[in-house]
């Protein structure tokens, strides 16, 4: 127990303690999609290459003055990433990567959205990606004017770690286990 939550305990031992009724949720917002992408970077054999995937959606409530019941939900097609590399692009859906036949969606869910300085949070949570979960901490900017929010952020993951890249693909000689996650997305607030 930390010093300070030990003091408060002792000092009010003998006082009643009320449940903490849980935060009412923040404003929903809705993704204007033609403004808005979840793109990544990564590289084959030296070479930087990026793609995006163009089947996504995201349930977004957020409120800067209700961090506590803010919280999103990100659904993402993974059949539908596309890197401009016809073989590449058509290898992704695979077995060998992210084996879109048996798991059709990748899925983020927000668990805690964290103030890290004016204009700037941090959402904890948890990716599900290729049948593994694994948590996730995605950094990002967020600018409200009026009911239209603008938001950025980006995040490495290990792509290893959720058994993206089978048989050959798994070595990270050819392609690294760092992948760059980028989102830009742009929300209105729904009234």
């Amino acid at each position: 127990m930390r010093p300070l939550l030990f003091a408060a305990a002792l000092t009010l031992a003998a006082a009643p303690v009320a449940a903490q009724a849980p935060s009412p949720a923040a404003p929903a917002w809705t993704v204007d999609k033609a403004a808005s992408r979840v793109g990544f970077r990564a590289s084959m054999s030296g070479a930087a290459f990026e793609g995006r995937f163009n089947r996504w959606d995201a349930r977004i409530h957020f409120d800067p003055a209700n961090l506590r019941g803010s919280r999103v939900t990100a659904t993402i097609d993974v059949a539908s990433a596309a890197t401009g590399d016809g073989a590449r692009d058509e290898a992704l859906p695979s077995s060998d990567w992210f084996d879109a036949r048996r798991h059709p969606r990748a899925v983020f869910t927000s668990t805690a959205i964290t103030a890290s300085g004016p204009g700037r949070y941090v959402a904890q949570g948890v990716l599900s990606l290729r049948g593994v979960t694994r948590p996730v901490s995605l950094p990002f900017t967020l600018a409200i004017s009026g009911d239209t929010a603008r938001m950025t952020g980006s995040t490495v993951l290990d792509r290893t770690a959720f058994g993206v890249g089978q048989g050959e693909w798994r070595d990270t000689n050819t392609i690294p286990a760092r992948v760059t996650v980028n989102v830009a997305v742009t929300a209105r607030r729904v009234r």
